[in-house]
């Protein structure tokens, strides 16, 4: 049987719906690669790799365009614009793959796209990319030297720059273009993280212990996730340290009820719920009776998003939680201080996942923060409402951005003096206690913690407050 599929093709493909029709990198990628799951790990790894390598490193690849092209990026028709984008990458940070190979492919593939008339333009420019790529004069300004050599925009760098400073800002910019092992947790409703890593290293894949939890590992050297046994039993849930973090200081305690507003794809509000069902198992043995009903009620806002959580919620095979349609942004009467614990793991900006999401960088706008801090604002509004006296408010994002972080967390005490924020110091590890902010606070950078960025702040609500 002949080959089917051309991976430089299915590249070229992917790169045109996420640059020119807005389709978001990691849901388009695994979509793809689900589809092609028949193909060698080798040509899957090659698309994988081409597709996150092009978009971690556009910045710098349009620059070097600019240098070497007549036609500025800008001004190329957008197969082109992306066919030279996807060569550039591989003739600078693919050396397994020859140069002529890169050029020769890549005018196959401009005529077989229908731009024959361009095939010498093509060849053209990337085979002066091969000649002149050490020649290139790169920007000496800093924050421009900074966006062209790790491709962040200068915005971005600006904001990151005032606010941790110069060190802090080239980490976090340096660590989203390294490849890294996926992170796990090990599901300790159905297996021991011993066991959980003895079966993965039996189906040929490598597992090392993560420093900060010991039910996390870092997942390298399978095939096909998918195709994992244990992935399959549903032993183990994809999810980065950071993520895992709101499990552990949320702590649930036995019988608790608790609300996930934002929950999809519902991994924490999984997570919290295996806690709950140990927490209530524990419970039980210790005085003799039967097992208490604590409850995770995982909500968002469309049933494509609860659907979602419901196939993980039936992969998990845990009965004390369920998913339900409900937009966060809106106050229920029926909802008013039912809860033990809330968590508000909300929409945000999501600047401390570069690595994984790469177009991200290039789709959020500098108007867009405050929009999202004010999204963010109206559903705490609602949130704190339906936490009980003495119950908890777990607020979280996956940014480094302060004003949808500690900025909120201001406005949220000087609005709610009600609410206090909660001492989280015993909940972490020994290398993460120094990093806690304002007691109740922690913001993860990535480059400086083994984990994305990532914020989490737990508010606790006083009993019996009488506001003065």
């Amino acid at each position: 049987m002949g080959k089917q599929i051309n991976e430089r093709e299915v590249v070229l493909e992917i790169l045109m719906e996420i640059t020119e029709n807005g389709a978001y990198s990691h849901k388009i990628l695994g979509d793809v690669l689900s589809k092609y799951q028949y193909l060698e790990k080798r040509e899957r790894a090659f698309i994988t790799r081409v597709v996150e390598g092009t978009l971690e490193h556009m910045i710098e690849i349009d620059y070097i365009l600019n240098q070497i092209s007549k036609t500025k990026v800008k001004k190329m028709k957008p197969v082109i614009r992306n066919l030279l984008r996807s060569s550039v990458y591989q003739l600078k940070y693919m050396d397994s793959v020859p140069d002529h190979a890169v050029c020769s492919e890549a005018v196959k593939l401009a005529v077989r796209k229908g731009f024959s008339g361009l095939r010498g333009y093509v060849n053209g420019v990337l085979r002066n990319v091969v000649r002149k790529m050490d020649e290139i004069e790169y920007p000496k300004e800093d924050v421009q030297r900074l966006s062209v050599k790790y491709s962040v925009p200068e915005w971005i760098l600006s904001l990151w720059k005032k606010e941790y400073g110069e060190e802090i800002t080239e980490k976090m910019a340096a660590d989203f273009q390294k490849e890294k092992p996926i992170t796990i947790r090990c599901c300790m409703n159905r297996v021991t993280p011993e066991v959980l890593k003895e079966k993965l290293e039996a189906e040929g894949a490598k597992v090392e212990a993560h420093p900060y939890l010991p039910y996390a590992f870092y997942l390298s050297d399978y095939d096909y996730l998918e195709g994992l046994e244990s992935f399959q039993e549903g032993l183990f849930a994809v999810q980065d340290i950071s993520s895992m973090f709101v499990g552990e200081l949320a702590d649930p305690k036995a019988g608790d009820h608790v609300i996930d507003v934002c929950a999809a794809p519902g991994g924490k509000s999984l997570h919290v719920a295996e806690k709950l069902q140990l927490a209530d198992e524990v419970a039980a043995r210790e005085n003799g009776t039967e097992e208490k009903t604590g409850r995770v009620e995982a909500r968002d806002l469309t049933e494509y998003k609860t659907d979602l959580i419901w196939q993980n919620i039936d992969r998990s095979g845990l009965g004390n939680i369920c998913a339900v349609c409900k937009d966060a942004s809106v106050f229920d009467e029926y909802d008013k201080e039912t809860a033990d614990l809330v968590i508000a793991d909300l929409p945000c900006s999501g600047l401390g996942v570069l690595g994984k999401k790469p177009d991200l960088k290039y789709r959020v706008q500098p108007e867009d923060l405050e929009e999202l801090a004010d999204l963010q604002r109206k559903i705490l509004t609602c949130a704190q409402a339906i936490v009980k006296d003495g119950g908890t408010l777990l607020y979280s994002t996956c940014t480094v951005n302060p004003g949808e972080n500690m900025d909120n967390v201001h406005w949220f005490l000087k609005e709610y003096p009600q609410f206090e924020l909660d001492d989280i110091t015993e909940n972490l590890c020994k290398e993460l206690r120094s990093d806690v902010i304002e007691k109740g606070c922690i913001q993860f950078f990535p480059g400086v913690h083994d984990c994305d960025g990532f914020f989490i702040a737990r508010l606790k609500k006083k009993h019996d407050f009488q506001e003065m």
